[in-house]
C-alpha cells in the first residue's frame, strides 16, 4: 500500500483511535473491540514499554486492520515500531530524525505542530499531512484554519480534545483528513465496541 493509499484510507474512517496498552493482554479483546464496532484502526502509543510488542501482536492477529504507532519520538522507536509492523508513524512534535528514518524505509510519517514554524519545518522534510496536537489546548479549528490559510496545501488530522461533541464540526473543514482520538478507548472491551460503534455511525452520519 503507497502512502498516498493509506492516507485515502484514512481519509474514509474519518477516525484513528489512539491505543494505549499497559499489557499485551489486552491487545486482542481491545482490537476486536474496535473492529467489531466498525473501526479496524489504531495508532498505538509508545507510552507504555511494550508498545512494540503490541503493535506485533495486533498485525498478527489483526491482519486488515491498519494499526500504526503513536508517541513516536525519536528513530530508536520508530524502527521498532517499523520492525513490528507498524503501516503509519505519528509523532506528538515533530521529529527530523523520525522524518528522516520514514523517508529511509517509506513509510508514512504524521508528525504533531501547533505553530507555522513547525509546520515550515515539516514542509522542509516534504511532509504536507500534519497532525495538530494538542488540538484543544491550541485553539482548535480556529487555529487550524489559520495554519492552513499561510499553507493551503497542507492536510491536518487534529488530536487531542476530540469527542463526539465536536468531532463533526472538525470533520466539516475540508483541510481536516481525519480526526486522531481515545474518547472511544475508555472501559471494558464491550463498553469500547459501543462507543467505536457510535463514533462510526456519527461521522457517516447514520
Amino acid at each position: 500500500m503507497t502512502n498516498e493509499q493509506k492516507l485515502e484510507l484514512i481519509k474514509q474512517m474519518k477516525i484513528v483511535p489512539v491505543v494505549v496498552f499497559n499489557s499485551v493482554d489486552e491487545v486482542i479483546p481491545k482490537m476486536e473491540a474496535l473492529v467489531k464496532g466498525g473501526l479496524p484502526c489504531a495508532e498505538i502509543t509508545f507510552r507504555t514499554a511494550c508498545a512494540a510488542e503490541a503493535i506485533s501482536l495486533a498485525c498478527k492477529e489483526f491482519p486488515d486492520a491498519f494499526i500504526g504507532a503513536g508517541t513516536v519520538i525519536n528513530r530508536n522507536q520508530c524502527e521498532q515500531a517499523i520492525v513490528a509492523g507498524a503501516k503509519f508513524i505519528v509523532s506528538p512534535g515533530f521529529s527530523p530524525e523520525v522524518a528522516d528514518c520514514c523517508a529511509e524505509h517509506d513509510m508514512l510519517y504524521l508528525p504533531g505542530i501547533v505553530t507555522p514554524t513547525e509546520a515550515m519545518a515539516a514542509i522542509a522534510k516534504g511532509l504536507t499531512v500534519l497532525k495538530f496536537f494538542p488540538a484543544s489546548n491550541y485553539g482548535g479549528l480556529k487555529t487550524i484554519k489559520a495554519i492552513c490559510a499561510a499553507f493551503p496545501y497542507l492536510r491536518i488530522m487534529p488530536t487531542g480534545g476530540i469527542s463526539t461533541d465536536n468531532i463533526l464540526e472538525y470533520l466539516a473543514y475540508d483541510k481536516i483528513l481525519a480526526c486522531g482520538g481515545s474518547w472511544m478507548m475508555k472501559g471494558t472491551p464491550a463498553e469500547i465496541q459501543k462507543a467505536t460503534a457510535e463514533a462510526v455511525a456519527l461521522v457517516n452520519g447514520k
